[in-house]
């Protein structure tokens, strides 16, 4: 989002969301990262040795990194990723 303003919006419209394709009664939760989770560059860090980027984890449940709105490829992993756990 660009601004505080779309994510307000956003939290506004997807808070509380339950009107779904699929029949369920799951209700859409939205709420405030922490403040050490703001910002391009800590989420690059919190993700590039997370086990989501291991190669077990397709490609569609990997975090997407655009830039003007273009997929580039996300910055190396700088540790060795394990594989995510069972439940994940």
């Amino acid at each position: 989002l660009a601004s505080p303003a779309d994510a307000e919006r956003f939290r506004s419209h997807f808070g509380g969301f339950r009107q779904w394709a699929a029949r369920t009664s799951k209700v859409c939760n939205v709420s405030w990262a922490s403040a050490d989770q703001q910002g391009l560059e800590a989420n690059i860090e919190r993700y590039r040795n997370s086990s989501v980027m291991h190669g077990s984890v397709a490609e569609e449940h990997r975090p997407l990194y655009l830039v003007n709105g273009v997929p580039v490829k996300f910055p190396k992993k700088t540790k060795r990723l394990w594989p995510p756990h069972e439940s994940f």
